[in-house]
């Protein structure tokens, strides 16, 4: 007897209705999930994965339809269920994920109100429906359910909140799990540990699961398969490793070329990166539609739609590929020139020196040291990356670093040897301008009311003073600096991609001639394809006008990539901080080690992950002595517990707050040999 599978997608089509028209998203998708198996779905934003999540369980917004084929869910066709079939089949076969949890929980109603409601949807009430909600939070592995059941969502961190929305989502002990982009706004711990979660809550359940995600290292370490999805049709799909390994379409060769890897850096060469745009949704598509991107392209390829093709997945199995020349896929020319000048690096005074900063809030009637006794110093045209889990203080020093927060008393930033203010409103007119930020989220920086035109030229009047054609000038260079057209000067935000409002963000920033502009998480939202773009972007930026970046993220890759120093903060002190290759090569910090290990790798490479016991303590009442030892992996003794260690030089340039001496360090952290056989 044949096993059904989890889910089959057969030619299934999915339109928008725009303007009084139908336009096509999905196009004739098909593909299989089978029992127990982990599929991952990857692809650019705007290529339709999403739609095919919010399809499976009909779930498409009201201008949205199925304009053909079927759906099977469990052997079910999803198509001709009821509306009763259809909230039975959502409730006890199916369950989402969805990628900001923030947005998914009810923010008025406790956690333990929102998940016995599921308990009781199914029959079960009262107190047994209170034992089985704190069963299923110790099963996500949350500490003390009992206090988080009494909280609201906003009282818990993006970790606790992901792991809540997962233990929601596992309530009714589903056979198929939809998980759209769960670790995206997660730091490199919390999302080690969400995925091991997941593959261990996989294992436990022998659930199936469809994993939609950007970040192409997590589907290489999660899943069995994998889709390359590009304008709503399947162009690869294969085993993982193979498909990650030997790319067979041009398309997912570029996608895999966009990330920095092999601790790849700005100086050593540009990331490549994919010319174009995806086809907009409705576009008549009637070749290839990666066609006007690709530069194996023919006029084959332009006129003929090539099928799936069917290949040798080199274990007896079958890989497609949607390419009439998927054997010369590989061969795909670069789109963005390798190498680069690396700019003559001056000796000059610092732009930018911190001594001393600090800042205490109050909470609850107690003192909450988000950042403490931290000193660093940059020069022109250089980057500080900074990194550590949600909480431990970034974003906190940036908004002291522009003003929008004071410092407490003692500490000290100077700018090009003259003392800032700390508050914006005393800065000066050079002041202002010679800072900026480009926020994570372009959309919520963007007045979404007026033109681009006006963004950027309003930026360029305020901060640099200009007008007339002296204005129109600064204006077009610009934008031909951040790789917009003047076609773009036009629209309005929401008529952009993430990408291109990230782009416009950055061209407001630099109106002024900044010498500092502070990066807040500026590509975390972005998929590979977009982020490589920005990414370039800044690093050409920096070399043209030597500006100094702050530049703040949870990938570790990217910070790699742009950054000249690192500091990794810890509960708001500075625990590491040296030259990036230094910091990344070790021997480092056992914090900075623990971060560095949670990294995904494409390649599935095994490497021991350092598991961080807990969450990252209050700032409120942080440990005695040294305040990461309560999750420290290598923590020696009471003194650890006693005396907070000093931040003290282990070689030129590259300080580290430890008691545990360098040499020892970097005999502990020495990459194990092979026994010989």
């Amino acid at each position: 007897m044949t096993e059904t599978n989890a889910l089959e997608l057969h030619d299934l089509s999915v339109a928008y209705r725009v303007n009084g028209r139908n336009r096509a998203v999905l196009r004739n998708l098909s593909l299989t999930i089978g029992q127990g198996e982990a599929y991952g779905l990857v692809g650019e934003s705007g290529c339709g994965k999403s739609t095919v999540a919010l399809t499976v369980v009909r779930y498409l917004p009201r201008n949205g339809s199925i304009t053909g084929g079927a759906i099977s869910l469990d052997g079910q066709d999803v198509m001709k269920l009821d509306a009763w079939a259809l909230r039975r089949a959502r409730a006890d076969s199916v369950s989402m994920v969805y990628q900001d949890p923030g947005k998914a929980l009810n923010p008025s109603l406790r956690i333990g109100r929102q998940l016995t409601e599921i308990f009781e949807l199914g029959g079960v009430s009262g107190q047994a429906a209170e034992d089985r909600a704190i069963a299923m939070l110790n099963r996500v592995r949350i500490s003390d359910p009992k206090s988080v059941m009494q909280r609201y969502p906003h009282q818990l961190s993006g970790g606790m909140q992901q792991r809540v929305a997962i233990a929601m989502a596992l309530a009714n002990d589903p056979t198929m799990l939809i998980l759209d982009e769960p670790t995206t706004g997660l730091d490199a711990t919390v999302e080690a540990e969400v995925l091991d979660l997941i593959a261990q809550l996989r294992q436990e359940l022998s659930a199936s699961i469809l994993f939609i995600s950007h970040n192409l290292a997590v589907v290489s370490n999660m899943c069995d398969r994998v889709g390359v999805l590009y304008a709503g049709m399947l162009v690869e799909e294969g085993p993982t490793d193979r498909v990650f390994s030997d790319p067979r379409h041009p398309y997912t060769v570029a996608l895999l070329r966009c990330l920095p890897r092999g601790g790849q850096r700005k100086d050593h060469g540009r990331l490549d990166t994919i010319p174009g745009f995806l086809p907009g949704i409705g576009a008549t598509i009637k070749g290839c539609a990666f066609a006007d991107r690709c530069a194996l392209a023919t006029d084959r390829c332009r006129t003929e739609l090539p099928p799936l093709y069917e290949l040798d997945d080199g274990h007896g199995g079958i890989r497609l590929s949607r390419c009439h020349y998927h054997e010369q896929a590989q061969a795909l020319p670069r789109a963005t020139p390798s190498d680069v000048a690396a700019p003559a690096r001056k000796e000059a005074p610092a732009v930018l020196r911190v001594e001393g900063l600090n800042k205490t809030y109050a909470s609850h009637g107690h003192a909450l040291r988000a950042v403490k006794d931290v000193s660093v110093s940059l020069r022109p045209g250089e980057t500080l990356g900074l990194v550590g889990e949600s909480g431990s203080g970034k974003t906190t020093f940036a908004r002291l670093l522009l003003g929008l927060v004071p410092p407490d008393e003692g500490g000290t930033i100077e700018l090009e040897g003259k003392t800032l203010a700390p508050r914006l409103e005393n800065r000066s007119d050079d002041q202002i301008k010679a800072m900026q930020i480009v926020f994570q989220n372009p959309d919520s920086a963007l007045n979404r009311s007026h033109s681009i035109r006006h963004l950027i030229s309003r930026a360029l009047k305020r901060l640099a003073g200009l007008k007339g054609a002296a204005l129109q000038a600064r204006l077009e260079e610009l934008v031909r600096s951040v790789r917009l057209t003047d076609r773009h000067l036009a629209v309005k935000p929401r008529q952009l991609s993430g990408g291109l409002k990230q782009r416009v963000a950055i061209a407001r920033a630099f109106a002024g001639e900044p010498r500092i502009v502070v990066c807040d998480e500026p590509t975390s939202a972005l998929d590979v394809s977009v982020q490589a773009a920005i990414l370039n972007l800044l690093a050409d930026l920096q070399s043209k006008e030597d500006v100094s970046y702050i530049f703040i993220s949870h990938d570790l890759g990217v910070v790699r990539y742009l950054s000249d120093k690192i500091a990794v903060l810890y509960l708001g002190r500075i625990m590491e901080l040296g030259p990036s290759e230094n910091v990344f090569s070790g021997p480092h910090h056992p914090y900075t080690e623990a971060l560095l290990s949670a990294v995904p790798k494409l390649d599935q490479t095994e490497t021991a992950r350092i598991r961080l016991d807990g969450e990252i303590p209050s700032a409120t009442n942080p440990p005695s002595g040294c305040v990461f030892h309560t999750r420290c992996p290598r923590k020696i003794g009471a003194i650890c517990e006693e005396k907070e260690p000093a931040l003290a030089e282990a070689e030129p340039g590259h300080t580290i707050r430890c008691h545990i001496p360098y040499a020892e360090l970097a005999r502990l952290q020495a990459p194990k040999q092979p026994v010989p056989a």
